[in-house]
C-alpha cells in the first residue's frame, strides 16, 4: 500500500471542510486529514505543528488570506505542497498563485477525481492545472513575438529551443518520466533541463516557471493544440 498524503485545509466554510473530511474518510487508503484551518494564520501554525504533505488552501479567507499563506508556507517549508482550492476563476490571481509557488489552482466545482489526482500530484512534488486553465491563460496574456528559429546560440537567460519544449510539456502537467519519454531523452536529462529553466527564469518550482514562462511569452500559440490534445487524453 501506498503511503498515505497528510492534509491540511485550510477554508472559511465549515460546510466545505465538513465535505472535503467526508470525502478523505471515503478514501483513508490514500489520504489521511490531519488539521484544518478557517483562516491563513491559523493555517500557518498548523502547518508548523503537523508538517503535513499537502495544503489545501482557499484564497479568500478573513484576517491573512490563502495567497499570503501559500507565500510563507513556500518560503518557511518548501517542502510542503499547496494546491489552491477556490470559487474564484480569475486569471491574475492563478497567476499569481502559480507564482507564489502552487502546486495546482482548482474550481470548487471541479470533479473528485479531479482534486484527488491534484492533491496526489502536489504530493510527488509535481503541478497540475485543471483542464484548460493554461489553454485560457496563453489566450488572455499578452505575448511577446516568438521566432520561428531560436538563435544558435542563446544567450545566458534565453530559453533554448529544447528547453521550452520541456517547459510545455511542463505546463501541460507532464510528469518528468512522461516528457523524457515524448522528446526520446533520459529522466537525468528532463531532470537537468528543467534545473537549468529554474535558474534562468529566477524561479525554484515548476508552477513558478509556468507562470513566468505565460507571462514571458516563452509558451507560444502553436503549443495551444499540445496543450488541448493533453488534456482531452486526461479527461478521455
Amino acid at each position: 500500500m501506498s503511503k498515505e498524503i497528510r492534509v491540511v485545509i485550510a477554508d472559511d466554510h465549515p460546510l466545505m471542510r465538513k465535505g472535503l473530511q467526508m470525502t478523505f474518510q471515503a478514501v483513508s487508503d490514500d489520504f489521511t486529514l490531519v488539521g484544518e484551518a478557517a483562516d491563513g494564520a491559523s493555517a500557518l501554525r498548523l502547518v508548523e505543528e503537523l508538517q503535513p504533505d499537502v495544503v489545501l488552501m482557499d484564497i479568500r479567507m478573513p484576517g491573512m488570506d490563502g495567497l499570503e499563506a501559500l507565500e510563507q508556507i513556500r518560503h518557511a517549508w518548501p517542502r510542503i505542497a499547496v494546491v489552491i482550492l477556490t470559487t474564484y476563476n480569475d486569471d491574475e490571481l492563478v497567476l499569481r498563485g502559480l507564482q507564489a509557488g502552487a502546486c495546482g489552482y482548482l474550481l470548487k466545482d471541479c470533479d473528485l477525481d479531479t482534486l484527488l489526482d491534484a492533491i496526489r500530484t502536489a504530493a510527488r512534488g509535481d503541478t497540475l492545472l485543471q483542464s484548460g486553465t493554461v489553454r485560457r491563460l496563453l489566450q488572455a496574456l499578452p505575448r511577446t513575438t516568438v521566432k520561428a528559429s531560436p538563435p544558435r546560440n542563446p544567450g545566458p537567460f534565453e530559453l533554448t529551443e529544447r528547453e521550452r519544449e520541456v517547459l510545455a510539456g511542463v505546463a501541460c502537467g507532464e510528469r518528468n518520466k512522461e516528457i523524457a519519454a515524448r522528446l526520446g531523452l533520459t529522466r537525468r536529462t528532463v531532470d537537468t533541463y528543467l534545473s537549468n529553466i529554474f535558474l534562468k527564469l529566477g524561479v525554484d518550482s515548476r508552477a513558478s516557471a509556468v507562470a513566468v514562462a505565460l507571462e514571458r511569452g516563452f509558451l507560444p500559440q502553436q503549443r495551444e493544440a499540445t496543450m488541448m490534445n493533453s488534456d482531452n487524453r486526461r479527461n478521455g
